[in-house]
């Protein structure tokens, strides 16, 4: 039988990141914007494009999973998913979040605060998770870990593109 209260847990968190990505992802596959992210400087530890979507998708599925972790667990006591859960919902709307901040407004600076702020809430997450169900916690571990990564890289291309700022004050006096 179909768990579908688990399958919309997962579901749910790659909606958003799906969402965005497609919007976004057009955007920087044409004209202008192409041209405005592959002229950034990035490390040279920076994952290809390729691997994003795959990784979010197996990241967003395993977050997503761990929230059906921890309403099951409070099913008796929905009162102790609270926390958990809004924490939960918060840190997922600043993860969908930070790609609208990237790349539509190409606010490199906001984007590496956005993220960093994203990090500590994602944290504080899995933390009330791993209080509620051991697993529902170490799931989120790999997105720690993945977050970590992106957190370094945003850092990087702010603070190695100031020419990003110039490029944005021109627009706007045109």
């Amino acid at each position: 039988m179909t768990n579908w209260s688990a399958l919309g847990s997962i579901i749910l968190p790659n909606v958003g990141g799906f969402a965005s990505g497609i919007y976004f992802a057009g955007q920087i596959c044409k004209g202008q914007d192409k041209a405005w992210y592959d002229n950034l400087k990035k490390p040279s530890w920076i994952a290809p494009k390729y691997a994003f979507a795959p990784a979010w998708t197996v990241l967003y599925s395993s977050i997503g999973y761990a929230s059906y972790l921890v309403w099951e667990e409070c099913a008796d006591e929905p009162e102790r998913a609270i926390v958990p859960l809004s924490l939960y919902g918060g840190q997922l709307l600043l993860n969908w979040a930070w790609t609208p901040i990237f790349f539509g407004l190409k606010d490199l600076k906001l984007a590496f605060i956005e993220i960093s702020v994203l990090s500590g809430a994602a944290t504080a997450t899995a933390i009330s998770f791993a209080y509620v169900n051991r697993t529902a916690g170490l799931l989120l571990v790999p997105y720690l870990a993945w977050l970590g990564y992106a957190t370094s890289l945003s850092y990087y291309v702010w603070k190695n593109n100031p020419q990003v700022k110039e490029i944005k004050d021109d627009e706007k006096t045109k």
